[in-house]
């Protein structure tokens, strides 16, 4: 009842015994395996916020945005310094011993890498409309692991216009999509909803940017989710894109956990 395996260096891949079964399974053919029922009774299901991040993805994917599935690790300088946002030292969680300048931190925000996409991808027709449903990471002290991941949802229009309009139409269609009525920031009577207000993110341009707030149930006080705007031309060139851009940001799970 026991195999013996011998892994040769060329393959680095084989990491655990289950590695093994998968490339013995390949190799006889998925659709040659039996089905059969089983034994643990279990009902397997996606996570709540894996559910809730997939209506987003289709949505959009729909109104014909294409998903970009960069990496989570980034260089420090893209994460801070181009995109004009300063490091307080206790937001983003840093690689010991990376071994190269692109992973030096784990990401606290989409848009560096959505950025990253459109410049590597100039040479394609104009608009360029990018979006990314995934994870990014803070550090968070009252954590066993000391860090915390959070599910944002970021989106990026790049054409010869600025295009504002576009990507706070797509901000209107992924709230209605989950149900979440607009209100205004002087609407106190209202106790769920979300509002925009003018926002001084330095990733964005002076005047041409907006704080994203919601407020949740059953407390009425609003929190700030996200912002939206167009990039700042210095953004734009420190990625050595050159045509404006619109972009948006927002963490996802606070609509999962106090709606």
């Amino acid at each position: 009842d026991e195999i013996t395996v011998d892994i040769p260096c060329t393959r680095p891949d084989i990491l655990h015994e289950c590695d093994i079964v998968e490339d013995a399974a390949v190799a006889y053919g998925y659709n040659n395996l039996p089905d059969i029922f089983p034994k643990t009774s279990t009902i397997a299901q996606p996570l709540p916020i894996s559910r809730l991040a997939d209506v987003i993805r289709r949505e959009w994917a729909m109104a014909g945005w294409v998903e970009a599935l960069p990496l989570i690790l980034c260089s420090h300088d893209e994460n801070f310094a181009f995109m004009n946002r300063p490091d307080p030292g206790t937001l983003a969680v840093r690689i010991a011993n990376p071994k190269t300048l692109e992973f030096q931190v784990v990401r606290t925000s989409l848009l560096p890498g959505l950025l990253k996409t459109v410049r590597e991808n100039r040479s394609h027709a104009l608009p360029i409309r990018l979006f990314e449903v995934s994870d990014v990471v803070f550090k968070d002290a009252t954590q066993e692991k000391q860090a915390r991941n959070e599910r944002h949802a970021a989106a990026l229009w790049c054409s010869k216009t600025a295009g504002f309009e576009v990507i706070h139409g797509l901000l209107d269609r992924a709230m209605r999509m989950l149900e979440v009525p607009r209100i205004t920031s002087t609407d106190h009577t209202s106790e769920r909803g979300y509002y925009i207000v003018e926002g001084n993110d330095p990733a964005y341009f002076p005047g041409r940017a907006a704080d994203l707030y919601f407020r949740p149930l059953p407390v009425r006080k609003s929190e700030l989710i996200g912002t939206l705007g167009v990039l700042h031309p210095t953004v734009l060139s420190n990625f050595e894109i050159t045509y404006p851009c619109s972009a948006l940001e927002f963490n996802v799970e606070v609509f999962l956990k106090r709606s």
